[in-house]
């Protein structure tokens, strides 16, 4: 099979649509075949040598082109290498158009999108509906997301959308031994990882700093680590200023893997209570260390948070979520259970899902 993957970025930044994408070209790559061909068409990513890229392909990849922000280009090379793929995988809804063109190309081509989450939450424009309609395949990360697309496109054919759970990035090793590089803390230290944007406000770091005073009352050495970076930072500091809890919190930046591996493993619960996750790939990155899990009841995360790794809040319900670290904190989870859990969306089970879906 000939294929071909569409993304907005894939090294350019380390976010969870990016992660994921990379994935994607592992498994396309490895489920080529004998004769088979995987090109890639990169839009934001920079020209030149990516030393990663070797970590998700294998020698049915082809042309790997890095766009640099160039729209024509990025147009002009996907038009291109579709003219001789079987499939075209699109890696986000504001590429879909591009693949509808390249069908009318190409008749045989069949072209499939992976919906993530927020961005297909929405009515679509007039070109969106023409092309999601067209589609053979839209993968989608969680049910809520199938129901969502549904709902602001009834007329589309239930049976070609297909739920495929994101999964665990393989080469992201869960060694407990990192533990060791870390700084000792008191109890409970909570983590929380993703974008601090403006724009990403849902994510609910707000109501951690909020909570964070009812928690210091049973308490008083609580750490919140925060890793990330992003222009609503200067908020979160001045709030947790108000509220008295500057000393509480730690805003890591952009850290690298290895740095990484090693807050899941030394904290003692991870939270993101978003309003607005399609999936929630740190979830699973901190159930793979064993490591309990707080979520919002919102979105997609609830198919993948349950009562024996974690638990559930309203989101913005400052109480309810200072509640649910303190019970994680008295009724610790079984950590073998919470492995066992994010094992079950391992990338060999991803992997097996995805063929299933292009065949």
């Amino acid at each position: 099979m000939k294929s071909l993957l569409v993304s907005p970025e894939l090294f350019l930044n380390n976010g969870g649509i990016a992660r994921i994408l990379r994935l994607y070209l592992k498994s396309l790559c490895e489920n080529a075949g004998a004769g088979g061909r995987v090109d890639s068409v990169v839009l934001n990513d920079r020209p030149g040598a990516e030393p990663r890229l070797g970590r998700y392909s294998d020698p049915h990849l082809g042309e790997h082109i890095a766009c640099d922000r160039r729209k024509l280009t990025f147009v002009r090379q996907t038009l291109r290498l579709a003219r001789k793929a079987d499939w075209l995988v699109c890696g986000h809804l504001h590429h879909l158009p591009i693949a509808w063109l390249a069908r009318r190309l190409n008749p045989r081509l069949k072209y499939a999108l992976v919906a993530h989450g927020i961005e297909v939450w929405r009515p679509y424009s007039a070109v969106e509906r023409l092309a999601l309609r067209d589609a053979h395949r839209i993968l989608c990360v969680s049910d809520y997301t199938r129901r969502q697309i549904l709902r602001f496109c009834p007329d589309l054919r239930p049976e070609r959308l297909v739920v495929v759970p994101n999964t665990l990035d393989p080469t992201f090793d869960s060694d407990d031994d990192t533990r060791a590089t870390a700084q000792p803390f008191a109890l409970p230290r909570i983590l929380s990882v993703g974008r601090l944007a403006a724009t990403d406000s849902y994510k609910g770091y707000d109501t951690l700093i909020e909570a964070l005073p009812a928690i210091r009352h049973e308490h008083p050495a609580v750490r919140l680590r925060i890793v990330g970076q992003g222009d609503d930072q200067p908020r979160l500091v001045a709030l947790a200023a108000q509220l008295g809890v500057t000393g509480l919190i730690d805003f890591l930046g952009s850290i690298n893997d290895e740095a990484l591996r090693a807050e899941y493993a030394a904290c003692d619960l991870f939270a993101l209570p978003s309003r607005r996750e399609g999936f929630g790939l740190v979830y699973l990155e901190a159930m793979s260390h064993g490591k309990p899990c707080i979520g919002a009841r919102a979105g997609g995360v609830p198919e993948v948070i349950n009562e024996e790794v974690g638990q559930l809040v309203e989101y913005g319900n400052i109480p309810e979520l200072a509640a649910a670290v303190m019970e994680l904190m008295r009724r610790p989870r079984d950590s073998e259970i919470v492995r066992q859990h994010a094992a079950s969306f391992a990338f060999p089970v991803f992997s097996q899902r995805l063929h299933a879906a292009l065949t």
